[in-house]
């Protein structure tokens, strides 16, 4: 049975993106990039909200741009070989490969994912992790935790939830950025 995952790059204080939507600062350095392609090499299937995908959608292309830096590419090539469920409304055809359109969240099918999948599932964005989260359905939680405090803007975590975890992993990058990893009891 595949796990969910929820990972994510945040302020110190828990955010994603400040009050303006702007998340430049969680650009990881080329150390914490090949991290985090170390730890989506399990994945096989993304799942994304409309808003995430377009901005993930990027990846697609990168793999075979020579003039990345490998540790790009490497993220890119991992990203297009992934399947891509993409939970959108207003979106009606995927531009990119192995993706398709879901028009509504249906934790049931999630559910189904989890039990026949041969790799590991990664939910992408906050709004759509909060729905996986109010569902029971993550398995395992990843932050980055970035040496910056922004004060405000969208949580890594829904408001109103309680989840038990225990810690599984941590490490700590030279640029100060923390990743901790945590499995749901």
């Amino acid at each position: 049975m595949a796990i969910l995952i929820y990972s994510a790059i945040t302020s110190l204080d828990g955010y994603v993106s400040d009050t303006d939507g702007n998340f430049d600062w969680t650009a990881p350095d080329e150390e914490v990039h090949a991290y985090v392609n170390d730890s989506v090499r399990s994945v096989g299937t993304f799942l994304f909200g409309r808003r995430m995908y377009e901005v993930m959608s990027v990846w697609d292309a990168l793999y075979q741009d020579a003039e990345q830096p490998a540790v790009m590419r490497d993220f890119a090539q991992i990203w297009h070989e992934a399947d891509k469920v993409v939970f959108s409304r207003t979106l009606d055809e995927a531009a990119t490969a192995r993706t398709r359109i879901e028009r509504d969240f249906d934790p049931e099918m999630v559910r189904r994912l989890k039990r026949t999948a041969s790799r590991d599932i990664a939910v992408g964005g906050p709004d759509l992790a909060a729905e996986t989260i109010r569902a029971g359905l993550v398995d395992e939680y990843q932050q980055f935790l970035s040496p910056i405090v922004i004060g405000g803007g969208t949580s890594f975590l829904p408001d109103g939830v309680r989840v038990r975890l225990e810690l599984i992993d941590e490490h700590r990058f030279t640029n100060g950025v923390v990743h901790l990893r945590y499995r749901s009891l």
